[in-house]
């Protein structure tokens, strides 16, 4: 079933989100559901909060291009990328290196925005499974970067607060119509 994907300005996407506590039928149908609803949208990544829920999860799939990484380690071992897509996780925790590196970014929850955002290039991200194993992922490039951005949504975090201040001050103007367009849709307006 595809999901809504709340926009900015809805207050779950600000929220510290909670960790998966219990993996059961219904998380695995909304998980399935999420991945429906990433793909209609042609997103590389979606986070519970994105849907409405406040849960530490999130799904991330780059397979679309393989060759959007120059590695990809899973548990210290080289590993095809596309093999473990999509990336389904809960409550992960990353370890960042190497340079910042930047790229342009978008959101399905801020549709109407792209701007070039500074991240670590590599992530090293230990992600808890839904069968309660666990994944240790080493990889750079786009991978890397939508591990962080659907991590940040966990937190709170979306990419438009971590964009240079002049383009931010340059978007200020759009991000306050988006937020008041939220806001009048949902008091029927």
């Amino acid at each position: 079933m595809i999901l809504d994907i709340v926009q900015f300005g809805e207050p779950v996407l600000r929220k510290k989100c909670k960790p998966v506590e219990n993996v059961d039928g219904e998380l695995e149908k909304f998980v399935q559901d999420m991945i429906e609803t990433m793909n209609d949208a042609e997103g590389v990544g979606l986070a519970a909060p994105q849907v409405g829920a406040d849960l530490r999860l999130a799904i991330v799939d780059t397979s679309h291009d393989p060759e959007c990484v120059s590695f990809f380690k899973v548990n210290g071992e080289d590993a095809k990328m596309e093999d473990y897509m999509p990336l389904i996780f809960i409550n992960p925790e990353l370890e960042f290196s190497g340079p910042q590196e930047t790229d342009t970014e978008g959101c399905l929850s801020i549709q109407e925005i792209r701007a070039k955002v500074k991240r670590k290039a590599i992530v090293k991200a230990t992600l808890p499974q839904l069968d309660g194993s666990e994944l240790v992922i080493e990889t750079d490039g786009l991978c890397s970067r939508a591990i962080q951005h659907e991590v940040d949504h966990l937190n709170g975090i979306l990419f438009t607060d971590r964009i240079s201040s002049t383009t931010k001050a340059r978007l200020k103007r759009k991000l306050k119509d988006l937020s008041e367009t939220k806001w009048e849709h949902r008091s029927g307006s």
